[in-house]
């Protein structure tokens, strides 16, 4: 308990932020750390915070899930806030004015909180929102008012980020689930953001900021004050036929005052996404049943491209395709793809990889995209995700190398059967290529999520790949693969508590006992404290084919807590200590740990919103394959068998993302397995508002292995150039240099939106091999692609 103690020591520093004597000065004690906390972290740290015996691997577990459900909630007990949407029969002009009669007649929002620098003030500056709505269309008027005229806009770009620009943006919980909502958000001259939340909004994994849907926005600015008007189709969104309320939140990034405030108040210690702290907006008459519009949205590419690498003559190719969109009732969606095409889609960051495994990347194909949380968020996303869609449409040539394996087509359905049962059905089915003897496979996903207690919800979901033809070199073995699994995610009411428990299992043919993929995982999160306790086991004999599973064969314990200090006074908003404790054990060893994680970490987060934070690793790692750190494919490995134990340090910084000129960057050093490792990283960015971004990323390993492992200087840089002409068209260029990878690629993607969500993209890309500097491969695509509503 000595580590609590310590932080205990502490409180008399605490606070929450700087405090007023203003008329705005909230009526509310200071809190402080209560019994339940602190009793609750002494059971945290004392039955989690120590190494695993083999023998009380079960008995650990159990306790695990007893101590978090016996355990009580504390409710906020916060005045649930109301807004009024008022009824028009008029069609407003999407003008970023203000001016019609029915704005007069609607009920405005204001007396925003406060969120940072602090929670208890209200906000400095006024923001006024007011809601309309008729048969077609959700109005929203905004006047954001500040301290000057100097309003910080990165980009026009759509879907730009909401901390570095300023604006409002709102969460629409349509089916008051608490659980899955729809966000939507404009900057001071209308450019748009739009995402999707899921799992309560409680972390930054629940965002899927990349899907799109059909609005309307524009708006300006006028001296120290903008002004701008949205109109959201009631067709782009999902709701119950007849209800009469959303829950519903308002918030606003103000850049220049250094200050984030809400309409319905969120607590400091959480994310404003968080689902469980909306208000409600109230319609004065019930919404009348969508009028639903399929849409088809065909698309023509015409591309040119030459593999000098593989010596392959140059091609050209022109290929149609369709996406179609069938709105089931007010709830579901039904998505169709014909020979897909994703050339339009933006390069992956290359990375440079130090460790042992694979690591992926995000999802970028719109297909995808729609309710994707209910078959993404299944098991551990990091460690264990069963389903992983950028599994589909790749696959290994006869060398191993990753190649591309065309989608032929698809079909996806989802959304809500009840106001708390979702559904979810997928089936993609990909093309044969006899070159590389890779068959036509079927990968299908049904899941079912079904919404429980307050914020809670349990889901099953049965995962299917099936080679579907019958070809000679297909091996019998990889004739199918399927998942089978049991999710249940905690959430208490005020978010104090969360979880998240699952089973899967895997069938192959002739393979079928063992195979089982589980965790049991705990947060407690409060305004003091933040812990979290997991325990997950992946069978060395688990699999999905179209998932993501770095690694097998293995028991994982982890454990985290961290204490939070709010000083009084001084340029300081919080203090963070933490510390971090992570355990491996290898099932095929008999569970010997074979790695061990020791982090210690304090974090400064500053009112001027820049932040610098401090770390310290211990670490502990057995080899149970050959390794090489650097990737060259080097004759003297680090050994299977061997093992390290080594210490590092790290330091991190990030300035306000507001400046014109901002910056992140980190230095690591200090031991690496038998030798040292000197690591920076960072990213400048410079931008002249609003139309140009300019940003340059590196990444630089410093690797020293005694002789005769390989040693290597890995340096990765990455320069970006963004030209936001209008709100309608993008030019991005991308470079990346890696000696790692041997590569230096460049794409190119010039975006013209003609019409709502309807692109014309022109997509240069070009690679050369960094070693010979030979051109490894050129393409040029032209893409177009219209949405038409039918």
């Amino acid at each position: 308990m000595l580590f609590c103690y310590v932080f205990l020591f502490f409180e008399h520093s605490t606070g929450q932020g700087q405090r007023s004597h203003s008329q705005h000065l909230l009526t509310r004690t200071r809190p402080r750390i209560t019994a339940h906390e602190l009793l609750t972290t002494e059971v945290l740290f004392g039955i989690f915070f120590f190494p695993l015996e083999k023998k009380s691997l079960m008995r650990r577990a159990l306790q695990v899930i007893s101590v978090f459900l016996l355990l009580h909630n504390v409710v906020q007990g916060q005045e649930v806030r109301k807004a009024k949407a008022i009824f028009t029969e008029e069609s407003l002009k999407i003008d970023g004015v203000l001016d019609e009669d029915s704005w007069q007649r609607a009920v405005p929002l204001h007396e925003f909180y406060q969120n940072f620098p602090t929670d208890t003030l209200m906000a400095q500056y006024p923001t006024q929102i007011k809601i309309l709505f008729n048969n077609t269309f959700l109005y929203i008027g905004i006047v954001a008012e500040s301290k000057d005229k100097d309003f910080v806009v990165a980009s026009l770009k759509r879907d730009f980020r909401g901390s570095s620009t300023d604006n409002v943006s709102f969460f629409f919980d349509t089916f008051q689930d608490g659980v899955n909502a729809y966000q939507f958000g404009v900057n001071p001259y209308g450019a748009q953001r739009e995402s999707l939340v899921s799992d309560g909004g409680i972390s930054r994994q629940s965002f899927n900021p990349d899907w799109d849907v059909k609005w309307y926005s524009e708006g300006h600015i006028e001296g120290n004050r903008y002004v701008a008007e949205m109109a959201i189709p009631f067709v782009s969104v999902k709701y119950p036929e007849g209800c009469t309320q959303w829950n519903f939140q308002a918030y606003r990034f103000d850049i220049q005052s250094n200050e984030r405030s809400t309409w319905s108040r969120v607590d400091q210690n959480q994310l404003l996404s968080h689902l469980g702290y909306l208000g409600v907006l109230e319609f004065d008459r019930p919404l009348s049943k969508n009028n639903t519009a399929n849409y088809l949205i065909p698309y023509s590419t015409l591309s040119r491209g030459q593999d000098f690498e593989n010596d392959q003559p140059r091609t050209s190719d022109l290929k149609f395709g369709a996406d179609v969109k069938i709105p089931i009732g007010n709830k579901m969606n039904l998505d169709l793809t014909i020979n897909p095409d994703f050339s339009n889609v933006e390069a992956d960051n290359l990375i440079n990889n130090i460790t042992r495994f694979e690591i992926s990347l995000p999802e970028k194909r719109q297909f995808f995209l729609d309710n994707s949380d209910l078959f993404s968020s299944f098991g551990n996303a990091r460690d264990a995700a069963p389903f992983f869609s950028r599994r589909i449409g790749i696959a290994q040539d006869l060398d191993g190398n990753t190649i591309q394996n065309n989608i032929i087509g698809g079909a996806r359905l989802s959304g809500k059967i009840s106001n708390s049962l979702r559904l979810g059905v997928l089936s993609i089915q990909t093309q044969q290529d006899q070159t590389n003897e890779i068959p036509s496979n079927n990968n299908s996903m049904v899941t079912l999520q079904k919404k429980i207690f307050s914020r809670s919800q349990i889901g099953v979901f049965l995962i299917n790949r099936e080679a579907t033809n019958k070809e000679g070199f297909l091996d019998p073995e990889q004739a199918f693969n399927r998942v089978l699994g049991l999710d249940y995610n905690l959430v208490s009411k005020d978010n104090t508590w969360s979880g998240k428990f699952f089973a899967h299992k895997s069938f192959n043919p002739n393979d079928s006992e063992g195979n089982i993929s589980s965790q049991a995982l705990m947060r407690f999160n409060t305004r003091f404290w933040n812990a979290f306790s997991m325990l997950l086991f992946v069978d060395q004999e688990f699999g999905s084919d179209i998932g993501f599973i770095p690694r097998k064969g293995f028991i994982k314990k982890a454990d985290k807590l961290t204490r939070i200090f709010y000083p009084k006074t001084g340029s300081i908003n919080t203090h963070r200590i933490g510390v971090y404790n992570e355990f491996y054990y290898a099932q095929d060893l008999d569970f010997r740990q074979t790695d061990h994680t020791l982090k210690l970490e304090y974090l400064l987060d500053f009112k001027d919103q820049n932040r610098l934070e401090f770390n310290y690793f211990n670490r502990y790692v057995y080899l149970f394959d050959d390794f090489d750190p650097t990737r060259s494919d080097s004759d003297t490995p680090l050994p299977m068998g061997s093992d390290y134990r080594f210490n590092t340090y790290g330091i991190i910084y990030q300035s306000n993302f507001a400046n014109a000129i901002n910056w992140e960057g980190g230095l690591n050093f200090g031991e690496f397995y038998n030798g040292r490792r000197t690591g920076l990283s960072g990213v400048l960015n410079y931008r002249v508002q609003p139309k140009f971004n300019l940003s340059l990323s590196v990444d630089y390993n410093r690797i020293r292995l005694p002789d005769p492992y390989p040693s290597r200087n890995l340096i990765l840089i990455a320069p970006k150039l963004e030209w936001t002409f209008t709100k309608n068209v993008f030019w991005s260029n991308f470079i990346q240099y890696s000696n790692q990878q041997d590569n230096l690629g460049i794409n190119s993607r010039l975006q013209w939106r003609f019409a709502p969500m309807s692109d014309l993209f022109i997509v240069y890309n070009d690679g050369y091999d960094t070693t010979t500097f030979y051109r490894r491969y050129q393409s040029i695509n032209l893409k177009l692609s219209y949405w038409f509503s039918i």
